[in-house]
C-alpha cells in the first residue's frame, strides 16, 4: 500500500520546559491534523528575562499521513 507524508514546520513554547512544548506542538495541530505520525525537533530556544528562563521554545517539524 502507498501513502504520501506531509510535513509542516512550526514553533510552540511553554512557561515550563521543552518537553511541554513538544506536547504543545503536537496537541494544537492534532485539533486540525489527524494521523500524526512523527515530531522532529529543529532547534531549542529560551527567552531569558532577569537571569532567569520565562519561555521555553522549539521549532520542529510535523509529519502526517495525506488523505488518499
Amino acid at each position: 500500500m502507498s501513502s504520501v507524508v506531509k510535513v509542516i514546520e512550526l514553533i510552540a513554547e511553554s512557561d515550563t520546559s521543552w518537553e511541554e512544548a513538544a506536547r504543545v506542538a503536537v496537541e494544537t495541530a492534532g485539533r486540525t491534523i489527524h494521523g500524526i505520525r512523527s515530531l522532529y525537533v529543529n532547534d531549542l530556544q529560551a527567552v531569558v528575562r532577569e537571569g532567569k528562563i520565562e519561555r521555553f521554545r522549539l521549532n520542529a517539524k510535523i509529519s502526517f499521513e495525506v488523505d488518499p
